[in-house]
């Protein structure tokens, strides 16, 4: 039975009441059943149907139509929230609940991937993935559903976002490797929740992409040749060198983000005794993938000598820029800036010479640009996001919001930064192929 209810009139609907986020209080008979979304009037068990009250079931459940996704990024307009504040739907902040903020700026580095954030704004998209019984981590990916499409909503209460339901999913299905209470690293989680999302989503290593494959992933040719023990005499190495196990052995391999190492930060101080913060250019770090510079890995047995060069470029690069070194008790941080231009990054002489014949493509703009301040472990993080639809850039802090000069990016400490490849608007929104 569903009817128009004499009680409706009652509720004090106003901005400072409580009905919209529990509708009862001892004169109110109006419930909400947050599994159906369906209003009931209580104790007499019927049905409400108002049009007025959609506006609350649409905040807990938002819908977004092809024709609204589609036009995203195409423009700029403010919307206000129930509250009175203006804001522009994806530039929304997110709550620190205790110490998540390094979870908070990887989602919102995804947020702002399109390719990404269209495929979980649209649940048709991934409602029918058949998962093993009893397998949570499809959890994952219907939580990072709702949040795209709570932070995408042009009809929000408030302007900022409640990661909770998120990350509690993040803390379930890491088995607590990652926590709301305790600071985490965000290159850590980032990694993590890639391959954990991809996983969820039916993908495999090699044969059945993802969303996330599709986007982020490129491949590259390892050059590995064996180093023998230095403790070993001359003539022994010499020896050893001319054998099949110490010749260079070539392999391709795929990866979803770049990591980018830093040189080792001099203790320079000026004259005030002041220490000098050094700066690298990024095409200097980039110089790891020309497929001629050598970096030397220890195991725990032995060393090799390997060199990087790039076979395929994905629509979205992803590049972490190595600040912490994890030692016996302690994590040291490297503070040397990176320069690098905001647009026309092009990668071109980083790939094979067969790949820069197939490659259409290598010119690459930043989109997102997580930066970690202060100690190594009780830092904090914020975030640049570019807003496509505006072309302006904002600094998101947990529930900070503001505008940024594009120019101050560049000065801070980058430890994640997404880039777009300047074609790939159209490659990534059909979602069947890249």
């Amino acid at each position: 039975r569903s009817r128009h209810c004499p009680y409706l009139d009652t509720i004090n609907r106003g901005l400072k009441s409580h009905a919209y986020t529990h509708s009862v209080q001892f004169t109110h008979h109006v419930f909400l059943n947050l599994h159906t979304l369906k209003f009931y009037c209580l104790p007499d068990n019927y049905e409400i149907i108002d049009s007025s009250l959609e506006d609350i079931t649409y905040v807990l459940k938002p819908t977004f139509t092809k024709q609204h996704i589609a036009g995203l990024d195409k423009q700029g307009k403010l919307y206000r929230a129930y509250d009175g504040t203006t804001y522009l739907p994806g530039i929304v902040g997110l709550n620190n609940i205790k110490a998540n903020d390094y979870a908070n700026v990887v989602l919102q580095a995804f947020s702002n991937v399109p390719p990404l954030r269209n495929y979980f704004l649209e649940e048709e998209n991934y409602r029918e993935i058949r998962r093993p019984p009893g397998d949570i981590m499809f959890l994952l990916v219907q939580r990072f559903g709702e949040l795209m499409r709570k932070l995408w909503n042009p009809r929000n209460f408030k302007a900022h976002v409640s990661p909770h339901e998120m990350l509690q999913a993040v803390v379930l299905c890491s088995k607590k490797n990652f926590q709301i209470t305790k600071q985490g690293d965000a290159v850590d989680f980032m990694t993590w929740f890639l391959n954990a999302l991809h996983g969820a989503l039916g993908g495999t290593k090699k044969k059945k992409p993802s969303i996330i494959t599709k986007a982020f992933q490129g491949s590259m040719r390892i050059f590995s040749k064996k180093l023998p023990h230095p403790d070993l005499l001359p003539e022994e190495k010499e020896a050893l060198l001319v054998t099949d196990e110490y010749q260079e052995q070539m392999s391709e391999s795929t990866f979803l983000f770049l990591t980018l190492d830093l040189p080792t930060a001099p203790l320079y101080k000026d004259e005030k005794e002041q220490l000098i913060i050094p700066q690298v250019p990024l095409f200097n770090i980039l110089g790891k993938f020309n497929g001629s510079t050598e970096k030397e890995y220890k195991t725990y047995k032995e060393n090799f000598l390997k060199r990087f060069q790039l076979t395929k470029l994905p629509p979205y690069l992803i590049f972490c820029i190595k600040r912490f070194t994890k030692n016996n008790f302690f994590v040291e941080k490297n503070p040397t800036i990176v320069n690098f231009p905001i647009t026309n990054v092009d990668l071109r002489e980083y790939l094979t010479e067969e790949a820069q014949v197939t490659e259409k493509n290598t010119t690459y703009d930043l989109v997102a640009n997580v930066v970690h301040d202060g100690k190594p472990t009780e830092g904090a993080y914020r975030i640049h996001v570019l807003h496509h639809g505006t072309g302006k850039w904002y600094e998101m802090q947990d529930l900070q919001v503001t505008d940024i000069l594009p120019q101050m990016i560049t000065l801070s400490e980058a430890y994640i930064q997404i880039w777009k490849r300047q074609d790939s608007d159209d490659d990534t929104n059909n979602h069947t192929g890249v």
